[in-house]
């Protein structure tokens, strides 16, 4: 049995697709959107009949929705409560998807409460886990989605199901999860994809916790923040989002047109690289460069309700900007500026400058935006950490801020919104602190 996996990196997701040996295919948990399934299959003449979520997912909206429109039979666990038309799958159900081949629901609850994980079985031989965010490749999911007060609760309940359901499969069964590597939504693990049963019961430190309480600490105490957004995808797949037969293009918007939008409340969104920020941009504009995390971004740092414009190059994609964008749950995408920075500036409208650092010219209080996992790692002596996330709401330092993470972009990023609340003397370092160090011969202070 052919199982393909496609990756989204910028989300950390991996969706599968299971070959039925009969011309139909199988789909776990794939994303909105899911453009890579449908090309898979029709290049290999194939026909989704099932889409199977293994629950109500935070960092994404889920594409069920639109391969149940297309035709699948959508499976999603019972408790999720969907509003949608579904079957409803309960623990322990097996169903049968094709001739002779069958999953098996296995009750996995922690990451969320009404989590599955399915047991592919070919004549009865286990032959797969689509593990969910319940084990994943050297680590498990997070439990604090649901708040900090449920938990300790969740990670008793995923302590249990590991133990007395997924570690007692056969040692060669393979594992393929949802989340991974770049993904929120799991505790901190390694890049692999997939996995095996007994990779993990020998490798996976957390698995290796017998006592309960124990787990409870470790797992918890290593959990770095979440996204915002994060809150309200669950809900909004649970009542059923809009369904996109295709990717949506974006209106052109004169530049005139866009300022009065953004005067109404729009946010302005420039996805260019960010040495062309750098050099000019629309005053007030928030820099997000277009990369595989943009859509991670833009849900965390702009609320899902806001009503979004975009500046772009010429060479841009914008159907994966606009695809980033619907994943993560951003419906009001209003258009481009039509003729990118080059007709804002013909406009008259009024643009802005942050000056890009080299690592041998840092000057004034270094601000790291790092997140704190990054920070503890290494970082310039003496800097000041607030993580990207928080830049809205936190008192950041004042007079000429250096703001600093890994490469340059979340740096931009923070940079903007802080710029667009009435900062000035604002810089951005070309370069993570490794460069620093590098440049100026000075070692990286380790720690919190």
């Amino acid at each position: 049995m052919e199982i393909v996996s496609i990756v989204d990196e910028g989300l950390g997701h991996s969706s599968h697709v299971v070959d039925l040996g009969d011309g139909r295919v199988l789909v776990v948990d794939p994303a909105r959107l899911p453009d890579q399934e449908r090309r898979l299959v029709a290049d290999r003449g194939w026909k989704i009949a099932w889409t199977v979520d293994t629950h109500s997912h935070a960092d994404y909206i889920s594409g069920s929705f639109e391969l149940a429109a297309e035709g699948a039979r959508f499976l999603a666990p019972a408790r999720a409560r969907l509003e949608v038309d579904h079957h409803r799958v309960h623990p322990g159900e097996e169903l049968e998807v094709g001739d002779g081949i069958g999953l098996r629901a296995i009750a996995t609850p922690g990451h969320t409460p009404e989590h599955l994980a399915y047991l592919l079985q070919r004549d009865g031989v286990p032959v797969a886990l689509f593990s969910g965010g319940s084990l994943m490749v050297g680590t498990v999911g997070r439990t604090d989605l649901l708040g900090v007060e449920q938990a300790p609760a969740l990670a008793r309940e995923l302590h249990r199901a590991l133990h007395t359901e997924i570690l007692t499969l056969p040692d060669d069964l393979a594992v393929y999860p949802t989340h991974g590597a770049g993904s929120f939504c799991s505790a901190p693990g390694t890049a692999d994809r997939t996995t095996t049963i007994g990779r993990e019961r020998a490798t996976n430190p957390l698995c290796a916790v017998a006592d309960e309480d124990e787990f409870v600490e470790r797992l918890l105490g290593g959990l770095g923040s979440y996204p915002t957004y994060f809150r309200m995808l669950p809900e909004r797949n649970r009542r059923g989002p809009r369904v996109y037969a295709r990717v949506p293009t974006l209106d052109r918007l004169a530049p005139s047109m866009a300022a009065e939008q953004v005067a109404a409340g729009a946010v302005l969104v420039d996805a260019r690289p960010i040495t062309r920020f750098a050099a000019g941009h629309p005053a007030g504009a928030v820099s997000n460069a277009l990369r595989g995390v943009f859509g991670s971004w833009l849900g965390w740092l702009v609320p899902l309700d806001t009503a979004i414009i975009f500046l772009l190059d010429d060479d841009q994609a914008r159907d994966d900007l606009v695809r980033q964008s619907l994943r993560v749950g951003h419906e009001h995408l209003l258009g481009e500026v039509d003729g990118g920075f080059a007709a804002w500036t013909a406009a008259g409208l009024p643009t802005s400058t942050i000056p890009l650092v080299e690592p041998h010219e840092l000057v004034g209080t270094v601000l790291d935006v790092r997140q704190a996992g990054e920070w503890a790692s290494g970082h310039v002596p003496g800097a000041t950490h607030v993580e990207l996330g928080a830049i809205p709401r936190a008192r950041t330092p004042g007079g000429l801020v250096t703001v600093m993470c890994g490469h340059g972009e979340r740096a931009m990023t923070a940079a903007s919104l802080m710029a667009a609340g009435g900062r000035s003397e604002l810089g951005v370092l070309a370069g993570g602190p490794d460069d620093w160090s590098a440049a100026t011969g000075t070692a990286l202070e380790i720690g919190p």
